[in-house]
């Protein structure tokens, strides 16, 4: 900026100090060629003027006031012919008269008064001009020898008064200075009331997004961020201090349903009180973080016993008994929370939080509410890890011929209890590990829900089934087999084209298959859910419900289903045996008499003595399936099919 006003105030006052000598040059010049008109051409040739010629030139520069300073005609030769000053003798300034004689233009210098005069006129500064007289600009413009027309023939030196034109350009420079210094310094002030009105907007800026990383932004809790930060301080200084930290996770039970229900407006209000209730009710020192969607996590710095965490947990569970305000809707809500507490459970921070993960899909698995972590629970461990990209090497090689398949199908039949016939079988998919030995779905289905690799997993499932009942009705066996479906392949039409695809290739009616869905699939996604099995029920292919009761399934919600068959959970059918819990049989005949109201058939899962099979055809129920009559067995166990069933050896 210094340097922009420094170069704004120069070039204005040059072009001021250019514009003033211009100006003078202009009149130097007009006294110039009015002074030439009274002197004769020859004049300049012989530098000799007459006394009348003299007369002539003073009374001409008579009359240009106190402005001219002096006025001097030059010959050619540069001999002084005229001083206004009445100077007889002098010299010019041989470089500038030669200087206007051969460009035929003014040549002006400002310069002191170096005339002999007093002291004032020693301070006096001049504008000197020389102006080339040219031969039509003298009284008697007669043609010279050797001299063409329009040359000049001499020139007149015009002395004015140029004090007062500097003293008004240094003050014109002087008042443009003030001006630009001071519009600079305002413009200064300006940009530095900017630049610091700028600068801390960012600094607040900068610090909100740091605030903002490590906070919640809708409920302001430390995030899972922050989180991580003070659990590790808090581990180190129990490390230190050889004392315990606890971790308290816990998620909001079918927030998606709320979300859905009442939108994500409540759903938001809703947490933003969870997260209130929360930050009031426990420790100074305990952290209450939010880790994303439903999911809140409490940090226990220090506590003495697992017993303890326990207890805190509890204590926030009970923040869920009085319900929520949203809006005019009182809610009410509950919670499924994990306890781990490190190093009881875990040995740092990634593991604490593993664990106390672990246990809390524990409480909400099993419905306890709050569940401390298990070694015996966890299957969440690295070997899960393991297992899990084992799977997806057994479905990648699935079809190579030159790998021994390792996945296999097991068969269990279905007995009609009226007359103890073999009339079905369920399929189950059981996984023969090369070192962990045969392993349960259970082992491997829920990773490979969690995964996404559930549809390749039902995909074959479907088709070794195919494959078998083509088997079996090729050697004349028209015998059902059900397939059971996750509630991840029933609330998707993909399903519903790879059934008729397996059925069409292998050539099996669409009745000799069944497929059976959960009750809790059924509720979770109706939507999505009923449209399928509108589609499998017109292919024809049967469907059954699985772990009837379980579920919320309203009995106007059974009557419109498209299904054939229901079954009962084994946990009811386990009361009926000996030690069971009293009114079971009034629960199940309940079942029974509702199905058989909309024409389904029952069928009860889990008999294992005979006492229970015979309760159950008491009851009503059609048919049955346990370890009473048969385990799960692979197809080449079973005996060669007969005229109408099938019957397991042993």
């Amino acid at each position: 900026m210094v340097v922009v006003g420094v170069a704004l105030v120069l070039v204005t006052s040059s072009q001021m100090r250019d514009q003033a000598v211009r100006d003078g040059t202009g009149s130097a010049a007009r006294m110039a060629g009015f002074t030439a008109g009274v002197v004769p051409s020859t004049a300049f040739v012989t530098g000799v003027l007459s006394a009348d010629e003299r007369a002539a030139v003073a009374s001409a520069t008579r009359g240009f006031g106190d402005g001219l300073v002096e006025l001097r005609l030059w010959s050619t030769d540069g001999r002084l012919m005229h001083s206004s000053d009445e100077a007889t003798t002098g010299l010019p300034r041989a470089d500038r008269l030669a200087r206007a004689m051969a460009s035929g233009r003014p040549d002006a210098v400002v310069q002191p008064d170096v005339r002999a005069g007093d002291a004032a006129t020693d301070e006096r500064t001049v504008l000197d001009v020389y102006v080339p007289v040219r031969l039509a600009d003298t009284a008697t413009p007669d043609a010279q020898p050797g001299v063409a027309p329009g040359s000049p023939v001499g020139a007149v030196e015009v002395m004015l008064d140029h004090t007062v034109a500097q003293q008004t350009l240094r003050t014109a420079t002087r008042t443009v200075t003030l001006v630009v210094v001071g519009s600079l310094v305002l413009l200064w002030a300006l940009l530095f009331r900017i630049v610091h009105s700028t600068s801390r907007r960012l600094r607040s800026t900068a610090l909100d997004n740091a605030r903002l990383a490590l906070l919640d932004s809708l409920t302001g809790l430390p995030n899972r961020r922050l989180l991580a930060d003070r659990m590790q301080r808090a581990i180190e200084k129990a490390a230190h201090d050889d004392a315990r930290v606890g971790l308290i996770l816990l998620d909001i039970d079918r927030f998606k349903d709320i979300n859905d229900t009442l939108g994500h407006d409540h759903g938001d209000e809703l947490l933003q009180q969870v997260a209130e209730r929360l930050r009031h009710a426990l420790r100074d020192d305990d952290v209450v973080a939010r880790l994303g969607g439903d999911e809140f996590a409490i940090l226990l710095p220090d506590v003495r016993t697992v017993a303890n965490a326990e207890r805190l947990a509890q204590r926030v569970r009970g923040l869920f008994t009085r319900p929520f305000e949203l809006s005019d809707i009182a809610l009410h809500v509950e919670t499924s929370i994990g306890v781990a507490c490190l190093p009881d459970h875990a040995a740092d921070a990634s593991a604490l939080m593993r664990t106390a993960d672990i246990a809390m899909y524990a409480a909400k698995h099993h419905r306890t509410g709050v569940s401390v972590y298990s070694p015996a629970a966890d299957d969440s461990s690295p070997a899960r890890l393991v297992l899990l990209g084992e799977l997806h090497r057994v479905l990648e090689s699935r079809d190579d011929p030159g790998v021994v398949p390792e996945l296999e199908m097991h068969y269990q039949p279905k007995i009609e209890l009226a007359s103890q016939r073999t009339v079905g079988f369920e399929a189950l998919i059981r996984w023969r590990h090369p070192t962990r030995g045969l392993l349960p779905p259970g082992a491997f289905v829920p990773l490979a829900e969690q995964s996404g690799l559930i549809h390749r997993v039902t995909e074959f499932a479907l088709e070794e089934s195919v494959r078998q009942l083509a088997r079996w009705h090729a050697a004349g066996q028209a015998v059902p087999v059900a397939v059971n479906l996750s509630a991840h392949d029933v609330a998707s039409p993909v399903v519903v084209d790879v059934i008729e695809t397996l059925l069409a290739q292998h050539d099996v009616p669409p009745s000799l298959l069944e497929v059976e869905i959960t009750e809790t699939a059924l509720v979770a996604d109706r939507t999505r859910v009923v449209p399928v099995l509108e589609r499998l029920a017109a292919l024809g292919v049967g469907v059954a419900i699985d772990d009837f009761g379980t579920g919320t399934t309203s009995i106007s919600q059974l009557r419109d289903l498209p299904v054939a068959e229901l079954k009962i959970d084994r946990v009811f059918v386990a009361d009926l045996g000996e030690g069971g819990r009293a009114g079971s049989e009034v629960v199940v005949q309940a079942m029974v008499d509702l199905a058989h109201s909309f024409g389904l058939r029952v069928v009860a899962e889990g008999v294992e003595d005979e006492r229970t099979a015979r309760t159950l055809e008491r009851l009503g129920v059609d048919r049955a399936q346990g370890y009473l009559w048969a385990r799960p067995a692979p197809a080449s166990a079973l005996q060669p099919p007969g005229d109408h069933s099938l019957h397991p050896i042993g």
